[in-house]
């Protein structure tokens, strides 16, 4: 089981992740929505496509866009399709 931990409260948990480029990607039905708030960055990576964003709120604590998420993908790149991945201080526990 891999978890993904932000102020002490599981965000995310499930044995489908996906590794990509050192990040498990979570199937976005593996992660709690309560703590996703939508945030309008977004970025670029040359072989994936355009990333959206989420920030995390748990218990009134906010780590901006903490969460990203590939909506529509390159052709490579879609088995990360509606997979959520993690940085910014969310520790993953594999």
């Amino acid at each position: 089981m891999v978890r993904a931990i932000w102020n002490g409260k599981i965000i995310a948990e499930s044995e489908d992740t996906m590794m990509v480029e050192g990040n498990h990607y979570f199937p976005r039905e593996a992660v709690n929505p309560r703590y996703l708030k939508d945030s309008d960055m977004y970025s670029v990576c040359p072989w994936k496509g355009q990333a959206s964003y989420h920030t995390l709120e748990v218990d009134g604590q906010v780590n901006v866009d903490a969460a990203w998420f590939y909506s529509e993908p390159k052709k490579r790149a879609m088995p990360v399709k509606d997979r959520i991945a993690f940085w910014r201080g969310v520790t993953i526990e594999a």
